[in-house]
């Protein structure tokens, strides 16, 4: 696998030149500062490229190319939007690069109640409380009917947690909770969530997944002519926040829609922490099945809570072999896979991973690293992440 590293661009605090001594191979990025919905054009694509160029690199993975809010619900800017997205693709494979990864997940990307929380070796780590986001939920955004999504001991566990809270902690909360990516344009106020909350009143998940099956038909027989990959991630957590629906929280989510749209432009980033929330997850399992099709591939670990809401679990990042998921047995089907791609004679026999998500670390603390992408937290996790694929190999 090649062995690569998220960078988001030129005011990420880990240099790229450093990269080097971690043992990097490639980086992903992506053009955080053009909102969805606009067409990345090949000047700016060029621009990157020769900054990751000139510090030894090239741009391996596109993550993410983000898929707007007008396509997600089929509403009046979509055709606009979904020209844009053609022509980013276009633009993208005239630059060279092939591999594409996005997002289906409506409103917030992925969604964390605190971003540091305290560890018992000393570091940090994202964690996921249910009664934190409810208290959210219910009590700071104040969305209508939100009380029938939680159990009366977690509305009331929220309650006396609200009324315990500094204004602060409040605002704190908001922002972890809302926190969009670094660099990007998906930071959201409490009064644009309940404007986007709107525009889903009447989605379904199986509207919500006829919608996304819509986008790729009309997107990944564009991108097979063009020689790119596409490859969805899947929901994070897996399971619904906000009454929002979601369609890519499992292996079976992933059969429906790589079947729907049967071409091998249409594929799947496979991250084990995102899934692996669910205790069902078998990250081997899900190789074996959709191997093929696996694209691209965050391996990262989270350790589900003991005590928590069995359907939608607290969680915390865990180290990456030390979570729920099975990292051994993941790798070994994904070193697997690999070999069965050179017996077929493919050219993207090698199969491009990140470290994902590690916890805050020594000089990682103190508040000044981006959150979730730590270098010392993240140098762990390659570290021993290639550790495994070295023994498979």
């Amino acid at each position: 696998m090649k062995q690569c590293w998220r960078w988001f661009g030129p005011d990420d605090p880990i240099a790229l030149h450093d990269l080097h001594q971690v043992g990097v191979q490639g980086i992903v990025t992506a053009l955080h500062h053009i909102p969805p919905g606009t067409a990345w054009d090949k000047q700016s694509i060029a621009v990157r490229q020769n900054l990751l160029a000139t510090a030894g690199y090239q741009w391996d993975v596109v993550e993410s190319l983000p898929v707007s809010e007008a396509i997600k619900t089929q509403s009046a800017d979509m055709s606009v939007h979904l020209a844009a997205y053609k022509s980013s693709l276009q633009a993208l494979a005239d630059r060279g690069i092939q591999v594409v990864c996005y997002n289906f997940m409506p409103i917030l990307d992925w969604t964390r109640t605190s971003l540091r929380a305290p560890q018992s070796h000393g570091g940090t780590a994202m964690l996921f409380d249910l009664t934190d986001f409810a208290v959210f939920d219910l009590h700071i955004l104040n969305r209508d009917n939100a009380a029938q999504d939680y159990s009366e001991h977690t509305r009331d566990a929220a309650l006396s947690r609200f009324q315990d809270m500094t204004d602060q902690a409040k605002v704190t909360l908001q922002h972890n909770v809302t926190a969009g990516l670094p660099g990007s344009n998906d930071q959201w106020s409490v009064e644009d969530v309940r404007a986007l909350l709107g525009t889903y009143k009447d989605i379904t998940p199986d509207h919500l997944r006829a919608n996304l099956i819509d986008f790729l038909a009309e997107v990944a027989p564009f991108a097979q002519d063009l020689g790119l990959r596409l490859c969805c991630h899947p929901d994070d957590p897996p399971f619904s926040l906000l009454g929002l629906p979601r369609v890519m929280s499992s292996t079976d989510d992933y059969g429906k829609v790589l079947k729907a749209v049967d071409l091998p432009s249409n594929g799947a980033t496979l991250c084990t922490g995102s899934l692996g929330v669910a205790a069902d997850f078998d990250g081997a399992g899900f190789v074996q099945r959709h191997g093929a099709r696996i694209h691209f591939v965050h391996l990262r670990n989270t350790k589900r809570i003991a005590g928590s809401d069995l359907e939608k679990p607290d969680f915390y990042e865990a180290a990456h072999l030390e979570g729920d998921t099975d990292m051994v047995g993941t790798i070994r089907a994904l070193v697997q896979e690999q070999r069965r791609r050179i017996s077929e004679g493919r050219v993207d026999w090698q199969i491009p991973m990140r470290p994902d998500h590690g916890q805050e670390l020594l000089s990682d603390l103190g508040g000044h690293s981006t959150p979730g992408y730590p270098l010392i937290g993240r140098l762990r996790g390659l570290a021993e992440l290639r550790g495994i694929l070295a023994a498979c190999a």
